[in-house]
């Protein structure tokens, strides 16, 4: 039963840990343990919802934690959070999932959390803020910051795959 659970749910949890961890390596690790905590509590699903959503949420609260262990957010003050720009149209609709997916790897863990519970998961900052330990205002700042950071990677990436359409 649990090969089967597993090679049925792995695939589409493996994607969920890429999201977070940004690496291969600490995708898979947070895959097994994630399955290790399904495992063990599957005498816990109420039949409430979706089974697969069960599993989501055991594999993003894995992942969290596994950020939470490596410290990788900083607490941001009001005075900062104020000083973060926000500009409403994005370079992100100009890219295909797969792109966009390839950039959020490439954000700091903190700012990748972040990003991910707030625009993948549906978290509100209060939910972020209170599973991450930080401050509301903490969760806004961070997710901002993503947003403009992934904005100037965007750039960068339209630039090259210009660049090299021109080569052509």
């Amino acid at each position: 039963m649990q090969e089967e659970l597993y090679k049925r749910f792995s695939p589409k949890m493996y994607a969920v840990c890429l999201r977070y961890a940004g690496n291969a390596d600490d995708a898979q690790d947070i895959l097994q343990d994630g399955f290790i905590k399904i495992y063990k509590n599957l005498a816990r699903f109420r039949s409430e919802g979706s089974f697969e959503g069960w599993i989501r949420r055991i594999i993003v609260n894995t992942s969290i934690e596994h950020l939470r262990r490596k410290t990788y957010l900083k607490p941001i003050d009001e005075k900062e959070e104020n000083t973060i720009p926000y500009k409403e149209k994005s370079v992100l609709d100009n890219l295909g999932e797969k792109d966009i997916m390839n950039l959020i790897r490439e954000l700091s863990p903190g700012y990748r959390t972040v990003f991910n519970m707030y625009v993948v998961e549906g978290y509100t900052h209060k939910e972020i803020g209170d599973i991450l330990g930080i401050s509301d205002g903490t969760s806004k700042s961070q997710l901002a910051r993503a947003r403009m950071i992934l904005q100037d990677l965007v750039v960068k990436y339209l630039d090259q795959k210009d660049r090299k359409k021109r080569q052509i």
